[in-house]
């Protein structure tokens, strides 16, 4: 029996990028694409995100929500699927979004394994043909194509592209195999860390108020100077902090880390005011009600567990009326309440990442096209590149974006059917 033909294009890893640069580039033309997947059942990335719900993409997307690789490049793609043509996308797909008022699009359905069957289903539909249970070991030029050796067997393509993520949630499949495929090929590395990751904290302090959230506004000083301002919800937890400021931080607290740097985290557990506005609110308040309580007082600016927490942690008698408060125990609380320390010692590690800060170089890919500038006839997308987004779909629409380029870039190079 004759050996099966070689595709023209093999896309290695089936998430969300690999399915995108397969489907638009089999839209646009392509004529035969195989996508191999080292799991039996791809996508397990897409099911589990967004709580299940996936955070398919946001309202409004820029470069700025980004952070790793240069901006303008970040731009350029992002700029061939803009947000309006995603939705567009997944409406073709029988995927309609709904836009909620934190600005995430989530399908109307609330179901991740809708965007995941849809994406199959234009697959499949596109007569790009899907190999699961078939992980690549190595991908080696060999003449005008390349050759790939798998666990199946070796298979020959003219163009691959490399979607195989990064090292977050290995449990889904990414295992950082396709960063050493890409490094072997001549590609450059940024070094990684995990990004969106909760954070844990060494001291004691979070154990009494595990559950509590509230917004805040975070700091990070690095080498005694503030570098980053992150606002959002924080979640107390058993061990430490998590919700959307903590996991948005957690890059930037890691990525000093890796390079040495010393680095400190303060919570403003009252976004927008000053040490200077909450000592002004103390001093009034305990001229206009003095015979208030500690506890009380405290309890109306933030939780009352995490009120409680504070006064234990300054030493400070919930009982004292304002009235009788120092100058010094109302100048520490005005501390605590807009530089509150968080003894930051590491993250909960890819295990617990929702994405991967670093990869691939910016710089050694074509903005235009995903191509690589080091490897005729490689492409790569989605997570590997160095380059990650905040907390709220941007990760996904990175995810559609490189996929849509690399796929115009796709035919291009091979040509159309």
């Amino acid at each position: 029996m004759p050996d099966a033909p070689s595709p023209d294009v093999i896309v290695v890893g089936a998430g969300a990028a690999g399915l995108a640069a397969a489907i638009f580039g089999r839209r646009l033309g392509l004529p035969s694409v195989q996508i191999v997947d080292g799991a039996a059942r791809p996508g397990a990335k897409i099911l589990v995100s967004g709580g299940s719900r996936c955070n398919v993409t946001n309202a409004v997307v820029t470069e700025r929500d980004y952070w790793g690789g240069r901006r303008t490049i970040i731009r350029r793609v992002l700029a061939r699927l803009p947000v309006d043509r995603t939705i567009s996308f997944f409406e073709e797909l029988g995927v309609p979004l709904k836009v909620e008022p934190t600005g995430k699009l989530f399908p109307q359905s609330d179901r991740s394994r809708d965007v995941l069957d849809a994406l199959l289903g234009a697959a499949r539909a596109l007569d790009v043909t899907l190999s699961p249970g078939t992980r690549v070991h190595d991908v080696v030029r060999d003449g005008g194509g390349f050759r790939l050796e798998t666990s199946r067997g070796p298979l020959r393509a003219r163009a691959v592209v490399l979607a195989t993520g990064g090292l977050s949630l290995p449990k889904t499949g990414s295992d950082g195999a396709g960063l050493h495929i890409a490094r072997a090929l001549g590609h450059t590395i940024v070094p990684t860390t995990p990004a969106l990751a909760p954070l844990v904290l060494h001291d004691s302090f979070h154990a009494s108020i595990s559950g509590v959230t509230l917004d805040v506004e975070l700091a990070l000083r690095i080498d005694g100077r503030i570098s980053e301002r992150i606002s959002g919800p924080l979640l107390w937890t058993h061990f430490g902090i998590s919700g959307p400021a903590a996991l948005d931080m957690s890059r930037h607290w890691l990525r000093a880390r890796l390079e040495h740097r010393e680095a400190y985290v303060t919570a403003n557990l009252m976004p927008g005011g000053s040490f200077e506005e909450v000592d002004v609110l103390w001093t009034t308040m305990a001229r206009t009600r003095p015979r208030l309580g500690l506890q009380n007082a405290l309890a109306e600016l933030v939780p009352g567990s995490l009120a409680s927490a504070l006064i234990d942690q300054l030493q400070l008698d919930a009982e004292t009326r304002l009235s009788d408060l120092t100058r010094d125990a109302r100048r520490a609380l005005g501390h605590a309440l807009t530089e509150l320390p968080l003894p930051v010692t590491d993250s909960r590690g890819y295990n617990f990442a929702e994405a991967t800060a670093g990869g691939v170089t910016l710089d050694e890919i074509d903005p235009s096209t995903m191509h690589s500038r080091v490897c005729p006839g490689l492409y790569l997308v989605g997570e590997m590149l160095d380059v990650d987004g905040r907390l709220g779909g941007f990760n996904f629409q990175w995810a559609w974006a490189s996929g849509r380029c690399a796929g115009e870039g796709l035919v291009s190079h091979v040509g159309a059917s």
